[in-house]
């Protein structure tokens, strides 16, 4: 019993999130293990897609056991390719809405 209670709080949690960037006006659907520092990694100088703004701000994650979990949920979102859906899932989450008025207001 001990080494399932140690696994479960030191396993690996995987997050498929949502990004906004006010400035550019869109989102940006990711996984990782560690939303922080992918948050800073999009803000901070690189090439890629996030690369144009540095004021993306994370607007909702869902939390996964597995990658393939959260890479499946994030493969789901991108497919609706819709920004109203996108907003009605941010919307649905418990500090997502305030964060999605924010967004809206600013848009």
């Amino acid at each position: 019993m001990i080494n399932f209670i140690a696994a479960f709080f030191y396993c690996t949690m995987y997050y498929t999130y949502i990004l906004n960037s006010v400035s550019l006006g869109k989102y940006y659907i990711g996984c990782t293990s560690n939303p922080v520092e992918r948050l800073k990694k999009h803000n901070a100088q690189h090439a890629g897609f996030t690369s144009v703004a540095s004021d993306w701000t994370l607007v909702y994650k869902e939390v996964f056991m597995t990658k393939p979990e959260a890479l499946q949920r994030e493969k789901q979102i991108k497919a609706w390719k819709s920004k109203k859906m996108i907003a009605a899932l941010i919307k649905q989450s418990p500090a997502g809405y305030a964060l999605l008025q924010l967004c809206l207001y600013h848009c």
